[in-house]
């Protein structure tokens, strides 16, 4: 198939890519240049998909079998591309988010759940609505927490920082709050698996690894998979309440329990997580962490100071 992937060249575009081009797919890259190819020889097109003209001009005399849309955010970021596409498209894939969902009592979350009209995903849910009423072929996926190589979010990174340097982990509440992490190279699979899967037409579905892990249970399994023990990490609890962190960022989780339902996505798709959290931390820590040097960066811990300063 001809393909167009928005993005391409970060993380779940890399993943991405690079399975298409190895399954034989003729991939098209749009984007604004700033990053090379992850794959030598595959087509780039170098425009701003925030300028619906210059869009449609880069692209209008381009056909495609299927897009896969990676870093649309808002309704008006997907719309000119579907309106220059929805007649000759075999299929339309959308990377939403797991965080439109409104908080519940019950969990896991399913993919027909109620939505929260003031999260700040909102705008991805607003772009689901507007494919299913546009008739367009789409299907859009759910992630949750995605980790692994080329993360540009200090997620698995923020556990690793203070791991290798045997720092205490400052951790929100009572560390028993419930999450759910995806390897990219997964969500990858599963994305690939929509092609050409008519069952897939019309749905959502939430993408991620098959269990759920406690913030605690994280730390100590980010421990396990760099050789570190344990049982030798200080955890330290907090109360974020207690503190004005401001716009600051001082866990790189929601302190909220917050995972997902993935059976319909394994039904439908035929797609199964191959990475457990061992083995995908591991890939992670390998590839990305000490391949850049990061154990030698010098990380800013002043936030983590502050709490611990009062709580340790």
């Amino acid at each position: 198939m001809r393909i167009l992937i928005m993005g391409g060249t970060r993380f779940i575009g890399v993943a991405l890519t690079k399975l298409l081009v190895q399954q034989g797919h003729d991939v098209t890259l749009f984007n604004r240049g700033n990053k090379p190819s992850p794959v030598q020889g595959v087509q780039e097109i170098h425009g701003d998909r925030k300028d619906a003209t210059q869009l449609k001009e880069k692209l209008g005399s381009q056909s495609f079998d299927a897009i896969f849309d990676n870093n649309g955010r808002e309704l008006s970021d997907t719309q000119p591309l579907v309106e220059l596409f929805k007649d000759h498209i075999q299929h339309f894939i959308y990377v939403s988010s797991a965080g439109v969902y409104l908080k519940s009592d019950q969990m896991p979350h399913r993919e027909g759940d109620p939505i929260d009209p003031k999260s700040r995903h909102k705008g991805k849910h607003d772009t689901e609505d507007y494919l299913d009423a546009m008739g367009v072929p789409w299907t859009s996926v759910r992630p949750v927490y995605i980790y692994g190589s080329g993360n540009y979010n200090d997620l698995e990174a923020w556990f690793f920082d203070r791991i290798v340097r045997d720092r205490a982990l400052p951790i929100p509440g009572n560390g028993q709050h419930m999450t759910q992490l995806g390897h990219v190279q997964d969500l990858a699979q599963a994305m690939a698996s929509i092609l050409g899967n008519q069952t897939a037409i019309g749905q959502v579905y939430n993408l991620s690894g098959e269990r759920y892990i406690t913030f605690d249970g994280l730390a100590r399994t980010c421990a396990k998979a760099i050789g570190k023990s344990p049982e030798d990490l200080k955890l330290v609890h907090y109360d974020p309440q207690q503190f004005n962190f401001g716009k600051r960022k001082a866990f790189p989780l929601r302190m909220q329990h917050f995972f997902t339902d993935i059976h319909k996505a394994q039904r439908d798709l035929n797609w199964q997580p191959q990475y457990d959290l061992i083995s995908g931390l591991k890939e992670s820590f390998e590839n990305d962490y000490l391949a850049n040097h990061r154990q030698e960066a010098d990380i800013d811990f002043s936030l983590d100071d502050e709490i611990l300063s009062q709580v340790g």
